[in-house]
């Protein structure tokens, strides 16, 4: 039996990251999800931190049965530090896709060998014909997530906020300190297939939430001085791309696509386990038994492609992995960055995950074993690390929200517009304890290397905040 408690430190994160969203312009309510303005960028400050997660060690394949050892991290962006993999679902069309690392570091080609590969349960799903009781799973872990990620929705200083209630660590941030003077607490228990979710909620008082406020406002603006710093360390040197893909000229180099298909072609599939990773085909709709490039294709809904580096792991380079499965390095290091060209068209789908496009990054120990199967088998449960980047959360909907899920946890209610009608580029840039996501201009080169320039503008959302850039800060 799992518990996940999300407690009112998930409250000092949202506190500390409202002097800066636009939220207090307004907010509705759709399907659940509340939603304040759209933007150009938005910036996550205060990722990093030091904390530890469970990694997986052993996988029985005779009795469904997993063992983990804990694993300690600290440092600038830790966990996401780690090597990541970028995942895709459709309806979604993938027209460019480079990674980029600092040319200074030494290492723009180079893969730690030391990672270890991991799962997760997530609402992104992946349903086998073979796969009843990996079905059964899935539809428990979804209700799970529904549960434990409710939002929380609060009116502070006159502003509308909400967050993801899904915190399950200790408060890391100034501002949670003056949740201490919490008056009562609500707790909602929901049961589902045997886990147990616990939801607790602190209800502060007026003299709290003011303390809080003004912590949050001295952490947005050390965010912001921060970034600043950032920006001109962005700025030192050029990023080298270490990979690429362009649908239209059907190259890459660097990454590799794979996809839930494992025993087709690739990879295992067992009925403790259901299918491992394998190598995806060129449609993006099965398996391969080799890798192929996908060709210039709309992944329909509930079509998930992922991108790994193209280093397979080899004699237990990447930690443990599953037995069988095809299994790769994903993209390491504290400083990295991603630019995608893409579009996500309505397709009218209400099936599973039906026109709920979405575009997210793993911590890439999870899908080397197991992404979506039990939680015990998972990283993602202990905190290794997930950032959705552009995902929309109801069938048709038209927005696409954020949301960092780990130890540290948190989502900004500002949303990006759903490319639905023609293609935009974008970029996510990870660096010095913060994650920047921006549209960029339609005539953006993802060229060989990426200028210090067009890196430091990115980095420096913080400091030219204006009605088209939000600023999360979760600490």
């Amino acid at each position: 039996m799992h518990n996940f408690i999300a407690t009112g430190a998930v409250l000092a994160a949202a506190v500390s990251g409202v002097a800066a969203d636009l939220c207090a312009t307004g907010s509705q309510q759709i399907n659940g999800n509340w939603y304040c303005q759209a933007v150009k960028a938005i910036t996550y400050t205060g990722v990093g931190g030091s904390g530890s997660y469970k990694k997986v060690t052993n996988m029985d394949g005779s009795s469904g049965a997993c063992s983990s050892s804990p694993f300690g991290y600290s440092g600038s962006m830790s966990p996401l530090d780690e090597e990541v993999s970028l995942h895709f679902r459709g309806p979604v069309q993938l027209k460019q896709f480079a990674v980029y690392t600092p040319s200074s570091s030494g290492s723009s080609s180079k893969l730690k060998e030391k990672r270890s590969a991991h799962a997760r349960r997530h609402g992104h799903q992946h349903f086998h014909e073979h796969q009843q009781e990996v079905r059964e799973i899935q539809k428990a872990h979804e209700e799970e997530k529904r549960a434990v990620g409710d939002i929380v929705v609060a009116t502070i200083n006159g502003k509308v906020v909400s967050w993801v209630n899904a915190y399950a660590g200790a408060a890391t941030s100034t501002a949670a300190a003056a949740t201490t003077a919490a008056t009562s607490k609500v707790t909602s228990t929901v049961t589902a297939a045997g886990t147990t979710i616990t939801s607790t909620v602190k209800a502060v008082s007026a003299a709290a939430i003011s303390s809080a406020s003004s912590a949050a406002s001295s952490a947005a603006a050390s965010s912001a001085a921060k970034s600043s710093t950032a920006a001109a360390a962005a700025a030192s040197g050029a990023w080298s791309q270490i990979a690429y893909y362009n649908s239209a000229d059907g190259t890459a180099h660097g990454l590799t696509f794979l996809n839930h298909f494992g025993g087709s072609g690739s990879g295992v599939f067992d009925y403790k386990f259901g299918n491992s990773l394998s190598y995806a085909s060129a449609d993006g709709k099965s398996g391969a038994s080799s890798p192929q490039v996908l060709k210039d294709v709309t992944l329909s809904s509930n079509t998930e492609i992922v991108i790994q580096s193209d280093k397979e792991c080899k004699s237990g380079s990447c930690g443990y992995t599953r037995p069988g499965a095809v299994s790769y390095h994903g993209f390491d290091g504290a400083h990295k960055a991603f630019f995608f060209e893409f579009s996500m068209p309505l397709d009218g789908n209400r099936g599973t995950n039906g026109d709920m496009p979405a575009i997210w990054m793993l911590n890439n120990q999870i899908p080397n074993t197991i992404q979506y199967g039990p939680a015990e088998c998972s990283c993602w449960t202990s905190g290794c690390g997930e950032f959705d980047i552009f995902e929309v959360l109801d069938s048709g909907n038209t927005r696409c929200k954020s949301t960092l899920h780990g130890n540290i946890a948190g989502g900004d209610s500002d949303y990006f517009v759903r490319p639905t009608s023609g293609t935009i580029k974008a970029a996510l840039v990870l660096y010095d304890d913060n994650i920047h996501i921006q549209i960029l201009d339609s005539n953006t080169s993802f060229g060989s290397s990426m200028s210090a320039s067009a890196i430091a503008n990115i980095c420096s959302a913080t400091s030219t905040q204006n009605k088209d850039t939000s600023v999360f800060a979760l600490s």
